[in-house]
């Protein structure tokens, strides 16, 4: 069954403008997502390291801390991942066929 053709060539445009912004944000979110996952990362390994010196209760009380906090840095980190996938495909279900083409591209062969 032939697709109709849409009447209005802009809007065509700009659902292709629109899938490009999205995967354009996707990708800039991602990449602050990394450099907080960093970032979080080395703090947590400066004050592990500030408390290796420490006594024995104070360093597990300190551990303890550590580990829970670490815990909820991959929850949190996790979730934004999550809700970012889930915010591109409630976009990609509002214009289908950026979605199409995007698996389109996927299943291409590539040439050599």
């Amino acid at each position: 069954m032939a697709t109709r053709k849409r009447a209005n060539p802009e809007l065509t445009k700009a659902m292709a403008s629109l899938k490009q912004a999205v995967q354009h944000v996707r990708k800039a979110v991602r990449a602050k997502i990394s450099e907080v996952r960093g970032v979080a990362a080395t703090e947590l390994a400066k004050v592990k390291a500030a408390t290796r010196g420490k006594t024995g209760l104070v360093q597990k009380r300190v551990g303890v801390a550590l580990t829970k906090a670490d815990a909820r840095l991959h929850k949190v980190i996790a979730k934004a991942q999550k809700g970012l996938d889930d915010a591109v495909r409630q976009a990609e279900k509002r214009y289908p066929s950026a979605a199409k083409k995007r698996a389109a591209k996927k299943t291409a062969p590539t040439k050599r």
